[in-house]
């Protein structure tokens, strides 16, 4: 983060403690626990809601999120006055194409308004800048161990800005690296590490796991897996986006092969272009399934179905332009028998997609390539990255970040493990 931006979030963070105040929890903050909550997916749209018991509403989790925000809030409800830092940081992301009131034409006492954006079809809207209580479980990285309540900094929004959202979904809890995000939050205001594991659930009949804090991270097992310690050993840097400090978590990509060879790309096509704040590869839970730009698609997309033999095509079903006959495929614990696809990542890491990533089911009798090309059109595409890494590539897949470190790990497909995201083991331990 470039230093004034430091400076303003250090202040936007005193600010935050002097607005919530000693916030009522149900335990208290010098236990230092991490908390866990509970990760679903929505079978209409593929997309992820994470648990908030308030009321029971579910928030649409988005990795790159700057805030948390809910629509339709009670009146009244608490306001902050606009001159505050707290207000400033809250605009920080300004949503593309939205109607925007300079900081300047704010009136002495007048309440702040946040700038909410809808990360699945775009839209935006403003309202209130509020608190929001939330409410998750203390963990041990084994168990939820007791309740835990807290305030956190968002916005009200519009009831329309919910079109789009898996249905019965409240609003969206942000994820990103900016100073209002959940994680920078639960990280402030329960005294733990500004750290964060996700753990995506395969299907929409079974659940996975966020645990935010650091912390162990153990999954059911024959014996139970500890993943935390490996992971944290072999971290990777994440970037910024010298033009556009969006708070997306960006990482560097060198290249991909298929079946170790490597697909025919233009030299830096993958990099970060600092003049223009495009290029690069980003995360996205809002983006149901790897995005590729069109220069990098479709080498790959040639390179995948020139390496297989004797698999018979099947008619293209939109949004994915190459399918298979489910029946000609082979099945392994890691998912069909196909090519595997290598992301090339610094210091000569991989992240492997075995046929369980590169390849969905779509009917009973066809597969489908489970990469598109990049559309403008896809919301997560606005700020025109490389590579958008989506939700069906992150699945099963244990994926920890460190927001003050500014690193990231991830396990492989915990089915090579025997495990699960749904393995979380969700009854309630002993404290």
């Amino acid at each position: 983060m470039p230093l004034r931006r430091s400076s303003a979030a250090l202040a936007a963070l005193l600010a935050v403690s002097v607005l919530l105040g000693s916030a009522p929890c149900t335990t208290v903050a010098d236990d230092h626990k991490p908390i866990v909550a509970r990760v679903s997916k929505d079978a209409t749209t593929s997309l992820y809601t994470i648990a908030n018991k308030v009321g029971g509403v579910p928030l649409l989790l988005d990795l790159a999120g700057p805030l948390l925000w809910l629509a339709n809030c009670p009146s009244p409800h608490r306001t902050f006055p606009c001159d505050i830092g707290v207000c400033k940081v809250a605009n920080w992301n300004h949503p593309p194409n939205c109607p925007y009131t300079p900081t300047t034409e704010c009136s002495k006492g007048a309440a702040c308004t946040a700038y909410t954006y809808n990360p699945v079809n775009g839209r935006c809207g403003h309202d209130d800048a509020t608190t929001i209580t939330l409410v998750a479980n203390a963990t041990d990285g084994k168990n939820p161990l007791f309740p835990v309540s807290f305030r956190a900094v968002g916005s009200c929004a519009p009831g329309e800005l919910l079109a789009s959202l898996p249905a019965g979904a409240a609003g969206v809890a942000g994820l990103s690296r900016l100073p209002l995000s959940l994680p920078w939050q639960v990280g402030y205001r329960l005294g733990v590490p500004k750290q964060f594991a996700l753990c995506l659930p395969g299907g929409s009949g079974s659940d996975g796991v966020a645990v935010f804090g650091g912390g162990p991270f153990q999954l059911l097992g024959s014996p139970p897996v500890e993943l935390a310690a490996g992971i944290l050993q072999n971290q990777l840097p994440l970037l910024r986006n010298p033009k556009i400090n969006n708070g997306a978590y960006y990482f560097q990509i060198t290249g991909i092969a298929v079946n170790e060879h490597k697909v025919p790309t233009a030299l830096g096509a993958f990099d970060i272009d600092s003049h223009a704040g495009t290029g690069g590869a980003v995360f996205s839970t809002v983006t149901p399934y790897t995005a590729l730009r069109p220069d990098i698609y479709r080498p790959l997309h040639d390179a995948f179905d020139a390496a297989p033999s004797g698999i018979a095509r099947a008619p293209p079903m939109a949004p994915f332009d190459m399918c298979y006959e489910a029946s000609t495929l082979g099945v392994t614990r890691l998912g069909y028998a196909v090519p595997n696809i290598d992301l090339m990542l610094d210091g000569g890491r991989n992240w492997t997609l075995f046929g369980g990533s590169s390849l969905v089911q779509v009917n009973e009798h066809t597969v489908c390539f489970a990469i598109v090309e990049m559309e403008p059109s896809m919301p997560a595409a606005a700020n025109s990255p490389a590579v958008i890494i989506g939700g069906f590539q992150m699945k099963e897949h244990l994926l920890m970040f460190d927001l003050e470190k500014g690193t990231f790990g991830f396990s492989g497909p915990l089915s090579g493990i025997r495990t699960g995201c749904s393995n979380f083991n969700f009854t309630m331990g002993s404290t």
